[in-house]
């Protein structure tokens, strides 16, 4: 018995995909000659500050993008500026590091027509220990130490729109509910897309107090759910097409498979650097903030659209 040829797949965009690859690594950055860089005055006490919170942004934005250190992103951006012919002050790298602990960065989106389809998972990101090659070389020296990203994601432009970074140890149940209070009430969830972990009555909950549709699989040896609250019900009827046909069935069917779409998009966010570079848990969740706001930047310059053939 001959093996089936394996699926085909094309990309009908090509042309502006490709014009959006080249865009993504082009070295030309525009800076809006009308930006409020310096921080508006405000009758609070103390020290004023002189930045706003959109130049600091900036800063730190070239910080992630090209890897630098501090004190080379200040020299950088004050090269920028020089090029543009602005005379703007530039932020030290005290102020820069000071700020970044109070940052609130402002991540871009895109709202596509519909429901929203989300599509959720999370990664483990280091930020303290050995490199792979050193600790399989020598051994481990220290204790490694890793933050978990929580991510949900929007199919139909490839955007981020909301993310939560918590400690290694907390799991994944309990921050879905977060990540969906990230979500605008106006705005319609219409399908929730996530693995078994969150196959739980707190999660089953959340999705269906903002009327969306939970896609998770049961859980291995999964039983039936006590009660008649719309979650349990929801929860029971997966549970009893799982049974009645496959799982593999059931996930075909729902299009479960479209998570691997933000299992992928986990790897762009560790383009940006396998490890991040802050320590304080404040100046590490402003630096994943900037990272998936430069995430949707490219994404909006362009995404390829994929197709099956055969």
């Amino acid at each position: 018995m001959s093996k089936p040829s394996p699926a085909r797949f094309r990309t009908t965009n090509w042309s502006s995909y490709n014009a959006s690859l080249r865009k993504r690594g082009s070295l030309l950055i525009r800076v809006d000659k009308d930006m409020t860089w310096r921080a508006p005055r405000d009758r609070r006490p103390g020290r004023p500050a002189v930045f706003s919170d959109l130049a600091i942004q900036f800063c730190l934005s070239i910080k992630v993008l090209f890897k630098l250190p501090l004190r080379q992103t200040a020299g950088m951006v004050a090269s920028l500026l020089r090029l543009a012919g602005l005379d703007w002050p530039v932020p030290d790298f005290s102020t820069l590091c000071r700020r970044q602990k109070t940052l609130a960065v402002q991540v871009p989106y895109r709202r596509a027509d519909g429901p929203l389809n989300l599509l959720v998972d999370s990664t483990g990101i280091k930020f303290l220990g050995d490199g792979e090659w050193q600790a399989r070389k020598d051994g481990v020296q220290g204790r490694r130490q890793w933050r978990k990203v929580h991510l949900a994601m929007d199919p139909a432009t490839s955007d981020i729109r909301a993310v939560e970074f918590t400690p290694s140890r907390d799991g994944d149940s309990p921050v879905l509910p977060d990540l969906l209070g990230q979500i605008p009430e106006d705005e319609q969830i219409g399908t929730v897309t996530a693995d078994g972990a969150h196959d739980t009555r707190r999660c089953h909950k959340a999705i269906i107090a903002r009327g969306a549709t939970p896609i998770i699989p049961i859980r291995r040896n999964g039983r039936l759910w006590k009660g008649h609250c719309p979650a349990a019900r929801a929860r029971n009827e997966t549970l009893r097409a799982t049974r009645q046909n496959s799982r593999a069935f059931w996930k075909r069917w729902t299009w479960y498979h479209a998570r691997s779409r933000i299992e992928a998009k986990m790897r762009c966010l560790k383009a940006f650097g396998e490890r991040i570079a802050a320590r304080d848990p404040d100046r590490q969740t402003a630096e994943i903030h900037i990272r998936i706001a430069l995430m949707n930047r490219f994404s909006a310059l362009g995404t390829a659209e994929i197709v099956r053939v055969a």
